[in-house]
């Protein structure tokens, strides 16, 4: 898995004020957990660009002015209700032989033979949580839809790997191919076209055979 550095700063202190210090300063307060104890520290805001605002996952290399370097996971953000700044952030610290959890984003690969057919894809399961020792831990979750048809579904068993372990039922639903509405629309309009039609024509049919059904005229 690709990693982001993001130098820092210990924090002194961690109270109120000087949290609100640091913000104001366009720092932002974070804590490692996971370690023998708690490090606090900050870094500049725009540092987190990389890591936050992108749908990829990266591992963290927080590197301190110290030189103690430690290897994290992003844990959870926070984010200002009104102007989305970040707030404050968790990480978990990651040993090489202990295995962390994590979520990593699925990827679609291959040209279904649904969607060809008329079907829409619909992604179910965006990101699958899984378990990992560091090394292990992929950048994403490929999965081929090459041979799914309308009404296919794929589900978290049909991915096979021993590098991870996905935590979630083997009935979860990675994706489907559906019918597109579209193509149920048009069916039923041609139907009804269809049945217009012949409405028409029985229509004419009866209309012929009127002047036949008059009685005949007074001698």
């Amino acid at each position: 898995m690709k990693s982001i550095t993001i130098n820092g700063s210990k924090r002194e202190s961690v109270g109120k004020s000087a949290t609100k210090a640091l913000r104001n300063a366009g720092e932002v307060p974070c804590v490692v957990y996971g370690g023998d104890e708690p490090i606090h520290f900050s870094a500049e805001e725009l540092a987190f660009k990389n890591l936050v605002y992108t749908p990829d996952v990266h591992m963290v290399v927080i590197a301190l002015e110290d030189g103690t370097k430690v290897n994290a996971i992003l844990q959870d953000i926070q984010f200002h209700p009104v102007t989305d700044r970040i707030l404050h952030m968790d990480f978990y610290q990651t040993f090489d032989d202990k295995e962390v959890m994590l979520e990593i984003p699925v990827r679609v690969t291959g040209n279904s033979k649904g969607v060809r057919n008329g079907g829409v894809l619909r992604i179910v399961t965006r990101k699958l949580r899984i378990k990992a020792i560091p090394a292990n831990l992929p950048d994403f979750i490929e999965v081929d839809i090459t041979e799914m048809k309308i009404g296919h579904k794929m589900y978290v068993s049909a991915i096979e790997t021993e590098d991870f372990k996905i935590l979630h039922p083997d009935n979860t639903v990675i994706c489907q191919v559906r019918t597109s509405r579209t193509a149920i629309v048009d069916e039923i309009d041609d139907e009804e076209e269809e049945g217009e039609e012949g409405a028409e024509g029985a229509e004419g049919e009866e209309g012929a055979e009127a002047p036949a059904a008059e009685a005949p005229a007074e001698e």
